[in-house]
């Protein structure tokens, strides 16, 4: 079972993004890393072909690796900021869910 998964909502640690709160878009487990709306966006510049006429720029989310991640447990407000916390797993009624280290609370 995976710590971050789709839609979650987590913080950036380090980077050009360090301190944004955004979701996950896609996670992609061979490479450790996921696609976070907004986060580590790239242009591509693409030359023209058959297809495209005229060439153009393309901005993409590109992959953020996992260790560069935080799930945040609590979200922020205008008082406070987004609380990261770390995953942890548990057994309740057979089943195994995840737990947020932080809050002590289900995911």
């Amino acid at each position: 079972m995976a710590k971050i998964r789709k839609n979650d909502t987590v913080l950036v640690l380090s980077g050009d993004d360090k301190g944004k709160v955004s979701s996950v878009l896609e996670i992609i487990p061979s490479k450790k890393s996921a696609i976070v709306k907004g986060i580590n966006t790239k242009t591509k510049h693409k030359k023209p072909s058959n297809k495209n006429t005229t060439g153009e720029i393309v901005n993409f989310d590109a992959p953020i690796l996992f260790s560069k991640l935080a799930l945040v447990a609590k979200k922020a407000t205008k008082d406070k900021p987004a609380i990261p916390t770390r995953v942890g797993f548990k057994f309740e009624n057979g089943n195994k869910i995840r737990i947020a280290k932080k809050t002590g609370k289900a995911i």
